[in-house]
């Protein structure tokens, strides 16, 4: 089933780039899940792979999707949200998905269904 709508919803991860981040990362969801600080990407990412519902959903829909890390996207775009966060980028940034009810998602399901009701 594929979504018919054009959107570009830009996914931000309270995370930094990189293999060193990505690997203390990994540490810190694996020594201390309860505490890891971006919940989107444990929606998103289990501990070594992206979550096949996830991966999956990326690949059926018609919305724009793009994933960046803070770092990256405070350096492209020169703005500053709190993270994690879900944009709506038109000719400027919308809050699609805020920091406070991303971090109460508790399923990549949960996530899917809250991005495809409001697309629509």
């Amino acid at each position: 089933v594929r979504l018919l709508i054009e959107m570009e919803l830009v996914f931000v991860y309270n995370a930094e780039s990189g293999k060193l981040s990505a690997l203390l990362d990994l540490g810190h969801k694996i020594v201390s899940p309860e505490s890891y600080k971006c919940n989107l990407c444990s929606l998103t990412h289990g501990n070594f792979t992206e979550r096949k519902e996830w991966k999956r959903f990326k690949e059926l829909t018609s919305l724009d999707l793009v994933f960046l890390h803070k770092d990256e996207f405070e350096r492209e775009y020169g703005k500053r949200f709190s993270y994690p966060i879900v944009l709506k980028k038109d000719k400027g940034f919308e809050v699609f998905i805020a920091t406070e009810e991303l971090n109460k998602i508790v399923s990549p399901t949960q996530l899917i269904e809250l991005v495809q009701n409001r697309a629509t």
